[in-house]
């Protein structure tokens, strides 16, 4: 665990993932799983392809004061689905290192420091979106310039077919800019508002209906949260009679 002068905490990712197993280990032993039971650790939303975010280049974007999750880079769609039902443990977000007059300007523009935090929703028609749960809002100023992944003080269980979002209330350096036209993000931003970046569309509350009209091409938001799976137990061997 890393602490920093302003007090959080984070964790660098081959720490956290020694963590998580070991807590996976733990957990299996506690519930005394029989032989053959199992779960799985899933990124959910991990890409091959690294992704730089934007800043301190000029111009410097950021994500500003919305809800969004990923819906396509390359030819890969659905990458933020949840595929299993279990619980999310852990979020990744990887940081920009804007400059201090960049940072200035978006502690204004967006009125507060940059902070962020995971969402799961329940997706329905003419893309529409619910929340069904959140993690605990982090700061992430302390960690510009990083990869941080932060453990959930109650990991959120999760079913399959929820969609995991990024909720960013303020402003957060997390977007990788001048991709292949193949890459896109959404946001919980109405028809007619694309443009807007500081009317406040984050949804922040439980069971908030937000439509995800807006769709930004060439863009990636650089995040991602750790799955640990429900235990699924083997199927048993099929037993063979022998005739009589």
């Amino acid at each position: 665990m890393r602490r920093n002068s302003h007090g959080d905490e984070g964790f660098d990712l081959s720490m956290i993932r020694r963590h998580l197993f070991a807590a996976l280990a733990a957990a299996c032993a506690a519930l005394a799983l029989p032989a053959g039971a199992s779960a799985q650790l899933i990124e959910v939303g991990s890409v091959a392809t690294e992704a730089t975010p934007s800043c301190p280049s000029n111009p410097c974007l950021a994500v500003s004061r919305t809800t969004g999750y990923q819906a396509k880079v390359g030819e890969r769609r659905g990458l933020m689905v949840i595929p299993a039902d279990g619980r999310i443990v852990a979020w990744t977000i990887k940081l920009a290192r804007p400059g201090r007059r960049q940072i200035e300007y978006f502690n204004s523009l967006a009125r507060g420091e940059a902070i962020a935090h995971i969402t799961i929703l329940r997706t329905g028609r003419r893309l529409r979106a619910r929340t069904v749960a959140q993690g605990e809002p982090r700061r992430l100023t302390p960690f510009f310039g990083t990869t941080v992944q932060f453990a959930l003080e109650r990991s959120i269980p999760v079913e399959k077919g929820q969609l995991l979002a990024l909720t960013v209330p303020t402003w957060a350096p997390a977007l990788a800019v001048g991709l292949g036209a193949d890459t896109s993000w959404r946001a919980s931003r109405a028809r007619g508002t694309c443009d807007d970046t500081r009317e406040q569309t984050a949804q922040t509350q439980a069971n908030q209906l937000a439509q995800y009209y807006c769709l930004y091409k060439t863009a990636r938001l650089t995040y991602s949260a750790t799955l640990v799976t429900r235990a699924q137990r083997a199927n048993p061997p099929r037993r063979t009679t022998r005739p009589r």
